[in-house]
């Protein structure tokens, strides 16, 4: 817990600070379980009721409308706008409070890493409400990476940091040959 511990710091009391850290370790139930179990929950009800909003425009309509020039191109323009979409609320200081400008860049480059994920599920699971899940569910644990690493910026820890996209461009090449695989597939629902 020792990100959370962090952004804390300097910012309330040090006597209450220990309080906290004293609560965290005699906690019956270690707080990250609890975040865990609590952002997979909402992820899969009221988060994916509110990631439905986005999810219909992203894998429901320009899914459909960009489906005919490929996987990897419906997953870039869909990523682009995305990321571009989330400017006014990472411009306000949300995910990158430091650093809201370069935020903007960051969220666009996170959302062109994530697109193929969800362009993948969507297309596998031939459901928006697949990937809402799958959006509620991230929205819901996403913080749990800051609450338990410490050191570094909001631009390099966390999911939506430099680590995050390490992992992202990991997953992309695991989905190089999945997405080979079912090249015909996608073609066949595209374009009969």
């Amino acid at each position: 817990m020792d990100g959370l511990l962090d952004q804390f710091r300097g910012r309330i009391p040090a006597d209450q600070l220990l309080l906290i850290e004293e609560q965290i370790l005699n906690a019956p139930i270690h707080p990250i379980w609890i975040a865990l179990i609590q952002g997979m929950i909402a992820g899969i009800t009221i988060n994916a009721i509110a990631g439905f909003g986005e999810e219909y425009g992203w894998r429901g309509l320009l899914y459909s409308e960009t489906g005919h020039s490929g996987f990897w191109k419906t997953s870039l323009l869909t990523g682009l706008i995305w990321g571009i979409w989330h400017s006014p609320i990472i411009l306000y200081g949300h995910n990158y409070p430091d650093h809201p400008v370069i935020g903007v860049l960051m969220m666009t480059i996170w959302c062109l890493l994530l697109a193929p994920v969800f362009t993948y599920i969507r297309f596998k699971s031939r459901s928006v409400i697949a990937a809402s899940i799958l959006h509620g569910t991230l929205n819901g644990t996403v913080g749990m990476a800051v609450m338990t690493v410490s050191g570094g910026s909001d631009l390099t820890r966390g999911m939506t940091g430099l680590s995050g996209f390490i992992v992202l461009a990991i997953v992309n090449l695991i989905l190089i040959p999945l997405v080979q695989k079912e090249k015909e597939l996608w073609e066949l629902r595209f374009n009969p």
